[in-house]
Parts: structure tokens; C-alpha cells; sequence
């Protein structure tokens, strides 16, 4: 994944549709990019009178795009304007007939996807874009130094200064208002009296001095005195009877610390049963306002903390983040707080995406394997203490060149794992061939090295999963990629989604002794796949993140837990999940190290089997080489007496990296260890255990029984909850108006494609079973997440038309029903760009003749030659 990111997602669903026709990739006209982009301020003048660059996304949306405004009193036909952006190499972007902006409208000038044309280059983070009118002639420039924290937007729209916005509106009117929200509310019994609680959405420090507090009645009116501000993602606490206000706590930074702002008497009137509060700017601009007809039984709060609707809350949580019954609050990072380079100036070019660590015979600290996205590289590192730093290097400076199996292409290599029943491999997780860079292609190859010494690797097997993902763009594909065991999984009572029923490995002969999990960008999902021997593939299981995107996913052992990372598009935050009752379910949500740089293109994850002085390494993999730096590394608290592979970490089975598992380059099969471990969370050390760790509280489980921890000797490990039997399918006839729309999806899906039913908080934590009719086929029997959705797959082979889709328990009884339109699937492979036909034509004649054909099999036995 390149930053900026071609994500799939809201460019979709965006309200600016360019009229009849597509975008076309045209060679520029001469004049177009002769002039200097680093020279001039907007342009307005001659046919674009009127015209202006409205806002600019360059970062953290799922495309970049520019958004153009017309604020003269006629249209203004665009068709055959050229964008570009500072790089006059790149191939202006032409934009088709029909493209016209009506006055006072919006268009939005979009990065391409596999379903709609657009400029195929990324808008930089110090970059600038130009718009020349049919002629060549420059009309528009807009440069930056820097990406915007949201957006770049003019305030007012079409003619002012364009500011860091407070929140991103593509194709419509710029939000240029105050960032401050109410956040929380207590209108009884605080203390010392009641208070309104103030947050920041924005990415900068407010000043609130001047700021007017009401309640519902015009002359309760307190003024905020001068020097009360609040910090950009923080909170400031406004008190009743309390003097002043208190100083803005950070993100993360737990209850109020600061001191009193000002002087007197707080707002000095009570809020009332049905009462409301009200919040102006020193201009008397209302910012916001909350009212409610009854005293919350705790404190009303806004879910999530800034942007949510007002529910009542859990307890007080005066001056830190809001916390809900069932809602997993993302929580200060347990370990230390520094992410310190690793790696010598320039190591690496950059790119650098995916990371794995495992143990090894060889060093004690382990070794890490990498992989770099850009140019398909694999890199094999250990620590290197030479330079007094206790810094890692690779061992082959160069990487290993990743090859295709017939030698030919550039894998996008996103992600890197290793299996503890196929010694000998790295799978690697890519989102296409570079050399072909406008197809998708998500997969998971193999390669067959112990060191990373070769200079160039082909790929033995490959596991193209492309026909479930139809329309998936070619750069959101495939980014990070884990193993787990299949005697962890079944120990937990893992339900298959795809049977519905307790996962039973030997349905998928030929996959070996575990699942592959991947993380896909474009979905902002984790899906755990049975990859077979035939080279065939199985999903067996879809998991909804709390993140935009996924940039990287890693099991751990230690923690019995699968960590899921994002990058800076959720400001560096990880979360872990364990398995409650049969699923993946989230459990901890963790913020940044408190020092970190939450810009960082963290892309890639991967943490230490070693507790050392109650610690075990964490590792970061910076896609951007910030500073020439691609490698950091952190900590992760642990019990000093934990040794990898100690408890019960793989259900009886090796894991990757757990100290028991023979990893590449280790020499030696090793048998299983024993020891003894406390189970994390058990009170016996100081390891977070998933969903118990800092001070939120784990979710709620709204069906009965908590899973039941494993055992801390070796042997079988106790099974959590018993897995559901196979649904029963509902009576067609049971689908009446009176359960219609008690669930709802999207009112079309493509075949092949994944489907989010809004089921109902009321259903979270609870396993229902998702059936598609008119004859009933069932697509899942996912558990409803905290915010009342399940994800399930639409086969590829479901018949385009008309259909419903049922949610039911698992005795049959209807939840609710709702009408939907499956649209044909629109084959394997999504292409954006010029016509296949050649292409295609090359590739039959390569299937015909048999080349490129891949004849390995994957070693799924430990021991068993490579």
C-alpha cells in the first residue's frame, strides 16, 4: 500500500457523480505542466471566472480528489480540462464530455477505481494540483507543504483562505465551523455539581475564552473566562461549582489533571431534569446544543466521543473518553511509550510494509522477516549491536526479488508470515503485479527459503482470491496476513461461517494444520481463508474491525489473541480479538504509544514471543521511511516468567515464533515444550489480557457464558462455549410485513461481493444466521457486533435479480427482512484502465500452451522436505 492509498469505500459512494461518459488518461498538450507548480496562488480569471479549488484530500480517504465549486451565476463546462498534479511526468488527466458544473454546484475530480475512471497518480502530502482549460492554458493551482489533518478547504466556499477543515464534505459545502462539541453531561449528583464536559474534533488547540455556556433558559448564561483551551482530540470539563474551567487533557490522558482557568464561580446554575445545554462562540455562533426530558441514571454522552449521538453512558467518565455497556473504548497503550528507531539511515528504500518475527536457534532476540511493497522485495533481519543502538539490519541487504511462479512480474508484497506446519516457506500477501498495476490481483503466495539468501525467489504456489472480491481496486487489496493453528481454533469452539457450524478441519482436506488470516484494505475487514494444496481456497470466516482500513494483522500466542492494526487513517491505533462464542470478537482497542508520531505509515506490525525485564518488542514498519528511518520499535508489558510457547497459546500446537516452533533458519524441530504460565488476565502478572487490560471494561456479552480460559500445563485446552448446531432455515412464509425492515442492508450487492446488515444494538454479542431467499440459502452465521452489524459473503453464483435477505436465530425465528437486488458478478479479476482485450488474449494462449502453470505443493508437514 502507497501513501497516499487508493481505498476503496466512500469514492463510491460519493453524492458528485460526473455526468454521462468516463475520465480518460490523455498525454498532455505541450503547454500543460510546462509552468512552475510551486509558483502562484489560485487562479480565477478568463473562462474560469467563478471557478475555484474548493477543497483538496491528499491523505486518509479511501481516493484522493479535488473538489471543484462553481460560485458564478451560469455553468461552466469542463469537458476536456486537463488535472495534473505537481509531477509534470504524470499523464494529465482529461475530463470527459459532459462534465459541466452548474452555478453554485460542486465537482469532485476523483482518484480512479476499479469502477469508476479518475486520475491514476497520488496526491503527495507536499504536492500541489492544476487544472488547464481545453487550450493548455493554466486556470487553477493550489500547493501545500503538507497533508491536511482532515482536509484543505476554502472558508467561506470559492473564496477564502483554504484552512485545515473540521471535517471532510466532498462535494459539498466546506464545514468551517468551531471543532468543539458537547461530549458529556451530568445534571445530577457530580461533583461537585454538575458539569458539561467539551471536546475537540479538530487538529488544533481552541481557545474557548469568550465561548458562551446556556441551559435551556436564555438568561443562564456563563461566559468561558480567557486562557481556557481545549486540545485537539481532548477534553475540557466546564464545572457548576467549581471555579473556572479545567485545562484541556490530552487524548488518552484519563481523568481531568489540569488546573482552573480563570476565576469565579463556574457556570453557577444547576441543569434540570428536562433541561439542555448550549454552547456559542465568542461571535454568538451556536457551536452546539443537547437536551434531553429526563436525568440520565449515569451521565448522557455522545458514542463515539465528538461525532455520535448522545446515549446514556456506562458511568461518569468526567474528562476522558466516554464509555458504553457492550462498546469497547479504545484505551492508553499498556507498554512504553516511545516507537525508537531501528534500522541505519536509508536501509531501506522505502515501501517497507509487512512484518513477522519468529524465533530462531541462532539468535536469542529472534529475526524478523519483511517485506516491501514497491519493488516486491524480501528481507530477513536480526539484531545488529554493532552500532551500540541494539539495532536490527537485514541479512541480505538487497532483499529477495519476489517473483511470480514463471518468473515473470512484481508482486505487491503487503504482508509476510510464517506457519508452523510448513518450516521451510514465507507466505507473502499481495494486492497485485506491479508491473501490471491497474489490475487486482489480492493473493497469498509461497516462497520456499529458510535465510532469505537467495537474490531471487519464484513463487512455488499462489492463491489468487480475486473472484471474492469483485470491484476491489487494484491498490486496496490484500495487506497483512497471519497463520493460526487449527488446534487453537477448535479448542475455542471457531464457528465456520461458511458451514455455519463448529469449524471442522478436515471438511477442507489438503489446507494443512491451520487458516491463513489476510486483512484487506478496501474492506476494512480480516477474513480467514482454508488455502488448499489444489491451490483452491475456502473463506471461512469474515471479521468486521472498528478501523477505515486494515493495514496489518498478527496472531498472537502469547495472548491467545489476533492483533489488527491501522495506520495513520486511524492515528496508529491496534486492536486485539479473541474468540467469544465461535468468533473473532474485539476485545481491547488500543491507542498510539502516548510519544508516537500518529502520521506515520505504520503499515506493518509484529511482536516478540520473548518477555525480557517484563517486556516483550514491539515492530513498526513505516511505509514512508520518515526521516530516512522504515524500522521502529516499541514495548508490550508481560510477565517476566512467561517464556514463549509456555501456556496454552496454540490449543497443543506449535505457532509461529512461540519458542516451540521450528522457524526458518532455526535448524532444528524442537519438540513441544511444557512450562507453566498463568492465562493472561489471571491476576498473575502484568500482561493485558484482550478485553481486560488498562481500565475499560471488556464488552458485555449479551448471550450466556464466558469463554473458558485454557489450561496453564500442556494438554488439551478446556473448550469455551459449545458451538451452535446448524441453523434451521426460516418459513418463507414467516417474511411478512410486520418484520419487514427490521433489518437493513444496501439496496443492491454485487455477486461475489461482501454484504454489512444493520441487524440492531439489541442483538450485539448474540450469533444469528443470515439466509437469503426466495428458496433459503444460508450466507452466515456471523455474531452481531457492538454496533448492531454482521458482514457475510454473497456467493458469486447467487442469480442477479431480485431477492431477500432473512436474519434469524437459530431455531428459524425471523429478526427482521428486507428486499435487495443482487447485480451480476463482474468476473475474477476488477481492471481500471486501458481495454484488456490483448491482455487477456496473451494470457489464454499462456493457460493453453500450459505455462506459468503452478505444479509445487505446499510441505504441510513439519519435518517433511521443502
Amino acid at each position: 500500500m502507497h501513501t497516499p492509498a487508493l481505498r476503496l469505500g466512500a469514492g463510491l459512494a460519493t453524492g458528485i457523480a460526473l455526468a454521462a461518459g468516463v475520465l480518460t488518461a490523455t498525454p498532455a498538450v505541450a503547454a500543460v505542466g510546462d509552468d512552475d507548480p510551486t509558483v502562484g496562488a489560485r487562479v480565477t480569471t478568463g473562462p474560469a471566472a467563478g471557478l475555484a479549488i474548493n477543497e483538496v484530500e491528499s491523505n486518509a480517504d479511501d481516493t484522493d480528489w479535488v473538489e471543484l465549486v462553481n460560485t458564478s451565476s451560469a455553468a461552466i463546462d469542463l469537458s476536456g480540462w486537463r488535472f495534473l498534479d505537481s509531477d509534470s511526468s504524470h499523464t494529465a488527466y482529461t475530463l470527459p464530455q459532459g462534465s459541466t458544473i452548474a452555478a453554485g454546484g460542486y465537482l469532485v475530480v476523483d482518484q480512479e477505481t476499479t469502477t469508476r475512471s479518475g486520475f491514476d497518480f497520488g496526491i503527495g502530502g507536499a504536492d500541489s494540483v492544476r487544472l488547464y482549460d481545453a487550450s493548455g492554458t493554466l486556470t487553477l493551482r493550489y500547493a501545500w507543504t503538507t497533508h491536511a489533518a482532515v482536509t484543505y478547504g476554502s472558508c467561506p466556499d470559492g473564496s477564502g483562505t483554504l484552512v485545515d477543515t473540521t471535517a471532510s464534505t466532498k462535494g459539498g459545502p466546506n464545514d468551517c465551523s468551531s471543532p468543539v462539541r458537547i461530549n458529556e453531561v451530568e445534571s445530577q449528583g457530580g461533583t461537585p455539581g454538575d458539569w458539561v464536559e467539551l471536546t475537540n474534533v479538530g487538529t488544533t488547540t481552541v481557545d474557548l475564552g469568550g465561548y458562551v455556556l446556556r441551559d435551556s433558559e436564555d438568561d443562564h448564561a456563563w461566559t468561558v473566562p480567557a486562557g481556557t483551551t481545549v486540545p485537539p482530540g481532548g477534553f475540557t470539563v466546564l464545572d457548576e461549582a467549581q471555579a473556572g474551567a479545567d485545562s484541556g487533557t490530552a487524548p488518552g490522558a484519563g481523568a481531568e489533571t489540569g488546573t482552573a482557568a480563570g476565576a469565579g464561580a463556574g457556570f453557577g446554575f444547576g441543569l434540570g431534569k428536562a433541561d439542555g445545554v448550549r454552547l456559542s462562540d465568542a461571535r454568538g455562533v451556536l457551536v452546539d446544543e443537547y437536551s434531553w426530558t429526563a436525568h440520565a441514571a449515569t451521565t448522557y454522552g455522545r458514542n463515539p466521543d465528538g461525532t455520535g449521538a448522545f446515549a446514556e453512558t456506562a458511568e461518569p467518565t468526567k474528562g476522558s473518553t466516554n464509555r458504553f455497556a457492550g462498546v469497547v473504548t479504545a484505551e492508553a497503550w499498556p507498554g512504553g511509550p516511545d516507537e525508537t528507531v531501528l534500522d541505519a539511515e536509508d536501509t531501506f528504500a522505502g515501501d517497507l510494509s509487512g512484518l513477522d518475527w519468529t524465533s530462531s536457534a541462532s539468535a536469542q532476540d529472534g529475526q524478523l522477516w519483511a517485506v516491501q511493497n514497491g519493488d516486491g522485495l524480501l528481507y530477513h533481519l536480526v539484531r545488529d549491536g554493532r552500532d551500540g543502538r541494539g539495532g536490527w539490519a537485514p541479512t541480505n541487504t538487497a532483499g529477495v526479488d519476489l517473483r511470480y511462479a514463471d518468473g515473470t512480474g512484481t508482486p505487491d508484497a503487503e504482508g509476510v508470515t510464517v506457519t508452523a506446519d510448513d518450516p521451510g516457506a514465507v507466505y507473502v500477501s499481495t494486492e497485485r503485479d506491479n508491473d501490471v498495476s491497474k489490475v487486482s490481483r489480492p493473493a497469498v503466495l509461497r516462497f520456499a527459503t529458510t535465510d532469505g539468501s537467495e537474490s531471487v525467489l519464484r513463487a512455488t504456489d499462489e492463491w489468487d482470491l480475486a473472484a471474492d472480491f469483485p470491484g476491489l481496486g487494484a491498490n486496496a487489496g490484500l495487506e497483512g496476513v497471519t497463520w493460526v493453528p487449527d488446534a487453537w481454533l477448535t479448542s475455542r469452539g471457531f464457528v465456520d461461517q461458511h458451514t455455519g457450524a463448529t469449524y471442522a478441519p478436515a471438511a477442507y482436506p489438503g489446507h494443512g494444520e491451520g487458516l491463513f488470516l489476510v486483512g484487506v484494505e478496501g474492506t476494512a475487514s480480516v477474513y480467514a481463508y482454508a488455502l488448499m494444496d489444489d491451490g483452491s481456497s475456502q473463506r471461512v470466516a469474515t471479521i468486521a474491525t472498528p478501523f477505515s482500513l486494515v493495514a496489518e494483522v498478527q496472531f498472537d500466542p502469547t495472548l491467545d489473541a489476533l492483533w489488527v492494526v491501522c495506520d495513520e487513517a486511524c492515528s496508529g491505533r491496534t486492536a486485539l480479538f479473541d474468540v467469544q462464542d465461535g468468533a473473532f470478537t474485539l476485545a481491547t482497542l488500543y491507542e498510539a504509544p502516548a510519544n508516537a508520531d500518529r502520521t506515520l505509515a505504520n503499515e506493518g506490525f509484529a511482536i516478540s514471543g520473548r518477555c525480557v525485564d517484563g517486556a516483550r518488542a514491539t515492530f513498526y514498519a513505516d511505509d514512508n521511511d520518515t526521516n530516512g528511518a522504515s524500522l521502529r520499535t516499541g514495548t508490550y508489558p508481560c510477565d517476566a516468567v512467561e517464556e514463549p510457547g509456555d501456556g496454552d497459546g496454540d490449543g497443543g500446537a506449535p505457532a509461529p515464533g512461540d519458542g516451540d516452533t521450528p522457524a526458518p533458519g532455526d535448524g532444528e524441530t524442537p519438540a513441544p515444550g511444557g512450562g507453566e504460565t498463568p492465562p493472561p488476565g489471571d491476576g498473575g502478572g502484568s500482561t493485558p489480557a484482550p478485553g481486560t487490560g488498562g481500565s475499560s471494561p471488556a464488552p458485555v456479552p449479551t448471550t450466556p457464558g464466558p469463554t473458558t480460559p485454557g489450561p496453564t500445563t500442556p494438554g488439551p485446552t478446556a473448550p469455551g462455549p459449545a458451538a451452535p448446531a446448524a441453523p434451521v432455515a426460516p418459513d418463507v412464509s414467516a417474511l411478512v410485513d410486520g418484520n419487514r425492515g427490521s433489518v437493513s442492508a444496501p439496496s443492491n450487492v454485487r455477486a461475489g461481493s461482501s454484504l454489512t446488515i444493520d441487524v440492531g444494538t439489541r442483538y450485539a454479542g448474540q450469533r444469528v444466521a443470515v439466509w437469503l431467499v426466495s428458496e433459503p440459502r444460508l450466507l452466515g452465521a456471523p455474531v452481531v457486533a457492538a454496533d448492531g452489524t454482521v458482514t457475510v459473503a454473497v456467493p458469486a453464483d447467487v442469480p442477479a435479480g431480485q431477492h431477500r435477505i432473512a436474519v434469524a436465530a437459530f431455531d428459524g425465528t425471523v429478526l427482521g427482512w428486507t428486499g435487495i437486488t443482487i447485480d451480476p458478478a463482474t468476473g475474477s479479476l476488477a481492471f481500471t484502465g486501458a481495454e484488456l482485450g490483448g491482455v487477456i488474449a496473451a494470457a489464454l494462449l499462456l493457460l493453453a500452451a500450459g505455462a506459468g502453470v503452478l505444479v509445487a505443493r505446499r510441505r504441510r508437514t513439519v519435518g517433511s522436505p521443502a
